[in-house]
């Protein structure tokens, strides 16, 4: 049984590479370029979602795939040329990687498209699993500018707040519903244990760096036009577009979410305050003193307001 990863080199798929590792399966991963980084025990194929020939190569010998596209403008021609190409193989199951709340989001471009190729998997007969993940805690690691300078927590959570979840938890029940038994047309819903809000964030780093962290509120416009220095145009508006949805119709896990994820890892989700520790302390490591321009020893200049696009 082979498994060809798609979206090897993000925060999930190289996690879900790792967790696939630790369930002995015979792996393959899509990447753009050959010298992209994997596990040594995964064979690499050069491939491009819109290269229709490419993925059909890269599918030859494989029996189930996870798909994870990324969020790009044409995201959705992206993954029904992988999903037209499986079912034309007629694979023993696909994973598809969606979003939590995918369906009530259909304003927002990214969520759209994961909505389209849902209804495609449903649709058809092809033995299908989808995973609809939450916001992930990763994202906040390239805050460490705004909340270690400016004393900011800038992602607009809102009071209403979501139920975050760990990539690791993510790429947990990937591998599980591609190398174990009895999640056929299934949907898992991947949430946290908690529900985090912007002054909920706020408090906990806080409480880690030893410095008040201000939860500014939310002000969609600067948020827009704070994404727009790190990403394209089309990206940041999608972004806010996300984000004011949480604000407006939640984000936070329905009745059974937990008991269900609960069941399926095996362990109760991993904690926001969990990751928060681990990546103040990556941070403190980094904050090495280097050599000045003088000769003197001095700390690395941190940049103000500046973060990430966030992933989905």
């Amino acid at each position: 049984m082979t498994i060809l990863v798609i979206g090897s080199t993000g925060k999930v798929g190289s996690a879900v590479l790792k967790e696939l590792g630790k369930h002995n399966a015979t792996v393959r991963a899509l990447v753009r370029k050959q010298d992209a980084t994997s596990p040594h025990t995964v064979e690499t194929v050069v491939g491009d979602l819109l290269d229709p020939v490419s993925i059909d190569k890269a599918l030859d010998g494989i029996n189930k795939l996870y798909l994870l596209n990324a969020v790009v403008p044409d995201e959705l021609t992206q993954g029904l040329i992988a999903f037209g190409l499986a079912k034309k193989r007629k694979l023993k199951h696909i994973v598809y990687h969606s979003v939590f709340k995918a369906d009530q989001f259909k304003d927002v471009p990214h969520f759209a498209s994961k909505v389209a190729i849902e209804n495609a998997l449903r649709d058809f007969d092809v033995p299908f699993t989808i995973i609809r993940p939450n916001y992930f805690f990763q994202n906040d690691a390239s805050l460490k500018a705004p909340l270690m300078g400016a004393g900011i927590y800038p992602m607009p959570l809102g009071t209403p707040g979501i139920s975050a979840v760990d990539v690791r938890d993510i790429a947990e029940a990937a591998a599980i519903a591609l190398t174990t038994e009895g999640h056929y047309g299934k949907t898992y819903n991947i949430n946290g244990p908690e529900i985090l809000s912007g002054a909920k964030a706020a408090s906990i780093w806080s409480a880690l760096l030893g410095k008040t962290i201000r939860y500014p509120g939310e002000d969609m416009d600067a948020f827009e036009e704070q994404m727009r220095k790190k990403a394209p145009s089309w990206s940041a508006f999608d972004i806010r577009m996300m984000f004011q949805g949480y604000l407006e119709r939640g984000f936070v896990a329905g009745d059974g979410d937990l008991k269900t994820l609960t069941a399926l890892l095996g362990h109760v989700p991993r904690r926001y305050e969990d990751f928060a520790k681990e990546t103040a302390l990556e941070w403190k490591k980094d904050d090495k003193p280097v050599p000045s321009s003088n000769g003197n020893q001095a700390t690395q200049p941190v940049r103000k307001h500046e973060y990430e696009p966030v992933q989905t």
